[in-house]
């Protein structure tokens, strides 16, 4: 059940009361005593300070939940915050703040960099101080209870927020008290009316309910207590959620469920554990099927306990868990009851494993929630991705490409280090060069007392370093090597590249001009710098040399002759959510089956459906982000769509005539050819409009596309 207060009462203490009545320092209450002139008014501060003291927080994290609406409210920077209350203080809400990139994820398009940054900055705050995301998990409960009076929109998009990533996140960081809270309170505005049902269902019985779990208590306490078995026994809470959640899963209904009454058994040991275990199945009938040891083997977030059903008097089933104390501290305050690692290492994690161990929870997070298909795409696309998350040996996060190597990793944190890298270990282990990073690695780099970094290293294609900024670096380095070895290096390249198209390193000097080099031994110089690409060399010469026919436009016409799918219809789109609104794809944009797709409530008009990176799309949202709603394309599609396609060519005869051949054998229809050239880079563009069914056919002419030689590259047109 939700959690009424002290501070939602009608005849609620006053604030000096109110304080009093918390288990904290003198010194702390007077600070937060002199929060406000009006100390009354902070309710939101006062209930988050209750959310955190019942899970035993710090001191530091009572005094940044109650400022923190008084900073929000006054509008308070970091500064301000500093001089007011403290750098610890101001440093935990500064965390908080960078939560609320959260609410804007579908806000901001993937280009723009500055809303990716503050979701990064996000998660590594999440990971530097596990603090600030308890303390925002509070703050939304508290949001939940004040949205109670406002209108079902607001209501429903706050709850699926909470729901959808919220939950999740406390499930994942173990922390019980508020993910049942998170849940329970979700789940009242999203079904108002299947909340009511459980609830009023656990109303009616509560009283029985109630006299016959205390029966029970107490003879189980005797029977322990006869026995000489250390332990405590105690009727346990109803999450109306979770019996929701059972119902559904095992398609039961309410007087089927075996936890309806409930008893949690908090044992001194380890041991104790197992002869509770004991004592109760020999006093009671237990069911086989209804048994789980998540003390011998921990669910994914560290939850362990042992459950167990029995019928107790009058043949009632009645669920019991059994635990130690330690280990309900963990299911109910997760890393909230370890944060202190980061100042107590005796016999403790240290610092820099805490920090990994909540990373790697995190991540868990993230892929438990876009698995789930709920709100979060664009944050696993902008942020998990293509980024991962990396640990020095002190425990700082390096945020680095997805792809990245341990040279990568050497380069970003200096020049010096990755010139004279002769080695690497992950989380203690040794790795080649072209390992690629995992989030959450730990990494070291062996280093010898001499530079002597290696040209494979700058090849792409043998996978040594992934991001541009090593590669920058390693090409500056050899371009201070003298000439000579760059002339060495270049006629080692250009030879390898020009026997495949038996062509003659001779013919280099044919292309001096082209080049704007005064010697044919300045252009291989040039190439063994990394100045010039070889490729760019390699394609000019075989145009040069080695000329092919160009097609006509009567072979284009007749390779490519446009077959015409029908138009759209109704019915592409369907709307998940709440209720059943009508949909229209939107001009902006123009939608394919089969891309991530996005709705925004209009008004009046139903929902305009656009694509995920839709430009349109961001800056209505970026204005009213609470009108996102998620959308998918029927399963039963049978239509055309056109999409543009530019292809970015070396500008060689026969190139057209290779792209409609292709085009012409896969049956695709082209409605548009538009090429434009650039004789100064020799390369070409070309435009190409054509119809496909969907996104997947889409994706197998791109591929097709780009498999052409002297193709560059092929990219879809917004």
């Amino acid at each position: 059940m939700v959690t009424i207060r002290t501070v939602q009462h009608p005849q609620r203490p006053s604030f000096v009361k109110w304080l009093a009545g918390l288990a904290i320092s003198e010194e702390t209450r007077a600070k937060l005593t002199s929060v406000s002139d009006t100390p009354e008014k902070l309710l939101v501060g006062q209930e988050m300070v209750e959310i955190l003291h019942e899970l035993n927080m710090d001191d530091e994290t009572l005094q940044a939940a109650l400022v923190f609406p008084y900073c929000e409210t006054h509008v308070l920077n970091k500064t301000e915050i500093e001089d007011e209350f403290g750098i610890a203080i101001a440093d935990l809400i500064e965390g908080v703040r960078q939560m609320e990139a959260i609410k804007t994820l579908h806000a901001k398009h993937q280009q723009d960099e500055q809303q990716v940054d503050n979701i990064r900055k996000m998660l590594i705050a999440m990971v530097a101080d596990v603090r600030a995301v308890v303390i925002k998990m509070a703050e939304r409960i508290c949001t939940l209870q004040q949205v109670k009076e406002a209108d079902e929109e607001t209501r429903v998009l706050v709850a699926r927020e909470c729901s959808a990533i919220y939950a999740p996140l406390a499930n994942r960081l173990g922390i019980g008290q508020l993910k049942w809270e998170l849940e329970d309170l979700a789940f009242r505005y999203l079904h108002p009316k299947r909340y009511m049902e459980i609830a009023r269902w656990l109303d009616e019985k509560r009283a029985d309910r109630q006299d016959y779990i205390d029966e029970f208590v107490a003879s189980l306490s005797h029977t322990l207590h006869e026995h000489n078995v250390a332990a405590q026994v105690f009727g346990r809470p109803k999450h109306i959620y979770s019996i929701y959640k059972k119902m559904q899963k095992k398609h039961l209904s309410f007087e089927q469920l075996f936890d309806i009454r409930s008893v949690r058994i908090i044992a001194n040991t380890l041991q104790d554990c197992y002869a509770v275990l004991g004592e109760v199945h020999a006093n009671y009938q237990h069911i086989p099927n209804e048994f789980d040891d998540y003390i011998a083997t921990p669910k994914p977030n560290g939850y362990q306990s042992i459950h167990t059903v029995i019928k107790g008097p009058e043949g009632r089933t009645i669920e019991i868990q059994i635990r130690t104390q330690k280990m309900h501290d963990d299911a109910e305050l997760g890393v909230a009851a370890h944060w202190k690692y980061k100042e107590d290492h005796s016999g403790k994690l240290s610092a820099a494993e805490e920090r990994i161990n909540w990373l790697r929870k995190i991540l868990a997070w993230q892929e438990e929630v876009a698995e789930s298909g709920d709100l979060v795409e664009e944050f696993r696309s902008q942020v998990f991705d293509d980024r991962v998350y990396v640990f020095t040996p002190t425990g700082d996060v390096i945020d680095l490409p997805v792809g990245s190597t341990p040279l990568d990793f050497a380069y970003y944190i200096h020049s010096n280090v990755g010139h004279r890298c002769i080695g690497a270990k992950a989380d203690g282990r040794i790795v080649p060069f072209t390992y690629q990073l995992q989030s959450g690695d730990q990494v070291e780099i062996l280093t010898g007392k001499q530079m002597n970094p290696s040209r494979d290293w700058m090849h792409p294609g043998l996978g040594y370093v992934h991001s541009s900024r090593a590669r920058a670096k390693i090409h500056t380095y050899f371009k201070k090597l003298d000439k000579d070895q760059h002339l060495i290096a270049g006629k080692d390249i250009i030879e390898r590249e020009l026997n495949k198209l038996q062509l003659h390193l001779k013919d280099v000097g044919k292309a001096v001009e082209k080049f704007n080099m005064k010697s044919a031994d300045d252009l291989i110089a040039a190439v063994g710098a990394g100045d010039i690409r070889v490729m760019s060399l390699v394609h000019y010469l075989q145009q040069l040399l080695r000329p092919e026919p160009e097609i006509t436009a009567e072979e284009i016409n007749a390779k490519a002759k446009p077959k015409r799918r029908k138009q759209n219809t109704n019915n592409t789109i369907e709307v998940e959510g709440v209720g059943h609104l009508m949909s229209q794809l939107a001009n902006c944009c123009q939608p394919i089956a089969g891309e991530p797709i996005l709705g925004y409530i209009t008004q009046g008009r139903g929902v305009s459906v656009h694509k995920r990176d839709c430009d349109q799309l961001a800056h209505l949202l970026s204005m009213h982000p609470e009108r996102e709603i998620d959308v998918n394309w029927a399963s039963d599609l049978d239509m055309g769509f056109a999409a543009e396609l530019r292809l970015k060519c070396y500008d060689r005869t026969g190139i057209l005539k290779d792209i409609t051949t292709v085009l012409g054998n896969d049956k695709i229809p082209v409605l548009g050819v538009n090429s434009s050239s650039d004789t100064a880079q020799n390369t070409c563009q070309i435009d190409l409009k054509i119809e496909v069914k969907d996104v997947n056919r889409l994706s197998q002419v791109v591929n097709k596309l780009n498999k052409i030689r002297s193709v560059l590259s092929v990219h879809k047109l917004a």
